[in-house]
């Protein structure tokens, strides 16, 4: 089995340096799961931590634009869009947390994706657990991309 980013037993970044910049997208979601209290102070801005969802918004799209800092070998590249959105569901208590990313580059979005997912998500963990220290992150996930070589892929 070829490794790409390991030749003659040293580490290596991929070259790009040839592909195509071409339109790219990755989607990502995981699993907040809550205690019923904790989730209704979160969606009902209860806490004394303020607006706890904006907050992980925000550093899930910061998550996002620095994965190439946390990710050794990740590309550092323009990012034209981050999106991340909160499915709530009360019944299971969980919060999903989904991100999208887009670029047009010469390589893939999905570390972010899945970067802007696992920040939010501990931002939240963060910020509540004052309140619940049961909560748990769980099912990270690529949920769909499209571009580049490999083409489209959908959960």
């Amino acid at each position: 089995m070829k490794i790409s980013h390991l030749k003659n037993k040293k580490i290596k970044m991929i070259d790009i340096s040839d592909k195509k910049l071409t339109s790219r997208i990755a989607r990502a979601e995981c699993k907040i799961k809550f205690s019923k209290q904790s989730l209704d102070k979160v969606i009902n801005n209860e806490t004394s931590k303020g607006e706890i969802l904006n907050i992980a918004r925000s550093s899930g799209i910061l998550g996002a634009k620095k994965t190439s800092s946390l990710i050794p070998l990740c590309h550092n590249f323009p990012i034209n869009f981050v999106n991340i959105d909160f499915k709530v569901d009360k019944k299971k208590k969980i919060i999903c947390v989904i991100s999208e990313v887009k670029t047009n580059y010469s390589t893939g979005v999905e570390m972010e994706a899945l970067t802007a997912c696992s920040i939010a998500s501990l931002v939240i963990y963060d910020m509540c657990k004052s309140l619940d220290k049961k909560i748990i992150i769980d099912d990270l996930k690529l949920t769909f991309k499209d571009g580049g070589k490999s083409g489209t892929f959908k959960r």
